[in-house]
């Protein structure tokens, strides 16, 4: 039966062995991870070409840094954390300060198509939105993408932006605050 990539135990399995040197357990890996990694890097850089490059150069330094997971710990925040650390150094390094997108991070609804009207409110609303997220901090809009956007958990959300569970909740919920603002003030 074959391993279900995902369930921490499964994930386990195949890192040990592409730690010892299957390459194709780590390519199982890298076909399971790289929607969500493409999204979180997208989500950081700001920018589809860099979030490419990046999430291709943190699965090669993850792939080198194998030997460093601590086994029993989940390969998806440490995954995402080295995702995030090389999309944020793209973007540094690019002096690039691009606004969030956040189309790479919605997923296709299935749901009947909205009337035209409804679409057009929709579109406006996402625009006042995304204009309200990208007057937020760096720090701020990351917090909120990583939980809301990419739908990671409070553990994935701090192991993927390098800080404390506690953090990410103060974080947040500043935020979140800062956001209903920048929208209440829109809304004027």
């Amino acid at each position: 039966m074959p391993a279900v990539v995902g369930r921490p135990q499964d994930d386990e399995e195949l890192v040990a062995r592409a730690r010892r040197g299957d390459a194709d357990a780590y390519e199982v890996l890298v076909t399971a991870y790289q929607g969500i990694a493409l999204r979180t890097a997208h989500v950081v850089s700001g920018n589809a070409a860099d979030a490419e490059e990046a999430v291709q150069d943190a699965f090669v330094k993850a792939y080198r840094a194998l030997w460093r997971f601590r086994p029993g710990a989940p390969f998806r925040p440490w995954l995402l954390r080295i995702v995030a650390n090389e999309a944020r150094n793209r973007r540094r390094s690019a002096g690039r300060r691009s606004a969030l997108a956040l189309r790479a991070a919605q997923e296709p609804s299935g749901e009947a198509a909205p009337s035209p009207e409804a679409a057009l409110l929709g579109a406006e609303r996402r625009e006042e939105l995304v204009a309200a997220l990208n007057r937020l901090s760096e720090s701020d809009r990351e917090a909120l993408a990583c939980r809301f956007f990419l739908d990671l958990s409070e553990a994935e959300t701090a192991a993927a932006l390098g800080v404390r569970p506690g953090t990410v909740k103060s974080r947040l919920s500043r935020a979140l605050e800062r956001l209903r603002a920048e929208l209440g003030e829109e809304e004027r």
